[in-house]
């Protein structure tokens, strides 16, 4: 069965001033729409194709670029569009908050060392917060539309929350500057989504 477009759980505006809607309806119309069609026609006909996107991306073969780029781009996307939402942002609570704090001192702790990850990757790519089974935390970067779901990339665990840093996601409204995108990112992020993903992670 063919993968399809996600649609948003919200309207192209809602998470202006942060995120304009001319950059989000590009984003998703044509970036992740591009990936949605382009991972179809890598899979069509090959053993991939009765497969979800976890398995896939789990299984991969990094020498299949097609799959590899398109397949990350696919996922990485649906992730991200949902980790998001209007009326958002504050800080997490719960099991999640704990898993924060143990593993990175505070929440500002790891809003500062995920922001660097975001921040210091050189070229395009993502920043994640991954989960390990027992309810481990750790962040990581990868290039490009990889993710730690991946074989081999150098981290691990389910990824539950991502920031694409490629420009095209921050380029309209922010231009180079990178750091003001990863600051006002935190202002549109739902912690019960990501919080959500972790329970069902762990």
């Amino acid at each position: 069965m063919a993968f399809e477009l996600p649609k948003l759980p919200y309207a192209y505006d809602a998470l202006e001033p942060y995120i304009d809607a001319r950059t989000m309806e590009i984003h998703h119309t044509k970036h992740h729409n591009g990936y949605t069609t382009k991972l179809n026609a890598a899979i069509e006909g090959t053993p991939l194709a009765s497969k979800g996107i976890v398995e896939i991306l789990k299984g991969l073969d990094m020498k299949n670029n097609a799959v590899r780029n398109n397949g990350g781009g696919y996922f990485n996307h649906s992730l991200f569009w949902e980790i998001m939402g209007p009326n958002a942002g504050g800080s997490p609570s719960g099991d999640l908050a704990a898993a924060i704090n143990s593993a990175f001192g505070s929440f500002d702790g790891f809003k500062e060392k995920f922001s660097n990850a975001a921040g210091t990757l050189f070229g395009s790519g993502w920043a994640w917060l991954c989960v390990h089974k027992g309810g481990t935390l750790e962040i990581c970067a990868t290039h490009n539309q990889d993710n730690s779901l991946m074989p081999g990339i150098g981290c691990g665990g389910a990824p539950i929350m991502g920031l694409d840093v490629w420009e095209h996601a921050y380029y309209l409204n922010y231009q180079n500057r990178r750091p003001d995108y990863i600051t006002a990112f935190f202002n549109v992020v739902n912690w019960a989504k990501v919080a959500e993903n972790y329970n069902k992670h762990k």
